[in-house]
């Protein structure tokens, strides 16, 4: 089994012990991705995140997977792309970094990521995908089993070939 695995289409859809949510900083849904897993996670994610009090981006914060099949859900909040020189890539590394950790203290195996910021937060696919694949390598190679396995979501076919190239190219 490779480590890193691409797949198309639907996060909530996935087994895995954790899915990452592309939410924002309220935590408390909203469009795309995170609309996605509140709906298919059920009214009892909401509440469990209306008591985490919100969330600033680069940081990350854990709830169980209520309805899904995921186990958990890791929230984690992306950058706004406001043209590269407001640290928007550390930022977006450090969401990486901060679900990992939560991985790692959880014991999650198996993570399912989206491409964070790639949406309406207009985060360059390309440079998205660069930052993602450094980030799940180096997590990899920090720990054998937490996580053992990352899937990373492509919505569509943009998406999917900027990821493709990322994991050719990024060492």
């Amino acid at each position: 089994m490779k480590r890193i695995e691409l797949k198309n289409g639907d996060i909530t859809a996935l087994t895995v012990d954790a899915i990452a949510n592309a939410a924002n900083s309220s935590l408390l849904g909203g469009g795309g991705v995170d609309g996605a897993i509140h709906r298919a996670a059920g009214p009892g994610l909401l509440a469990e995140c209306r008591g985490l009090g919100g969330c600033p981006p680069g940081e990350a914060r854990i709830t169980g997977g209520h309805r899904l099949a995921a186990r958990y859900v890791i929230h984690t909040v992306g950058p706004v792309w406001r043209g590269g020189g407001q640290g928007e890539p550390e930022t977006l590394a450090s969401c990486y970094r901060n679900c990992f950790a939560l991985a790692r203290e959880h014991r999650i195996a198996s993570i399912a990521f989206p491409a964070i910021s790639t949406g309406v937060y207009r985060f360059p696919k390309e440079l998205a995908a660069e930052i993602c694949v450094r980030e799940c390598r180096a997590a990899l190679e920090a720990s054998q089993r937490f996580p053992a396995r990352i899937v990373l979501v492509c919505f569509n076919p943009d998406t999917r070939r900027a990821y493709e190239a990322a994991l050719r190219d990024v060492r």
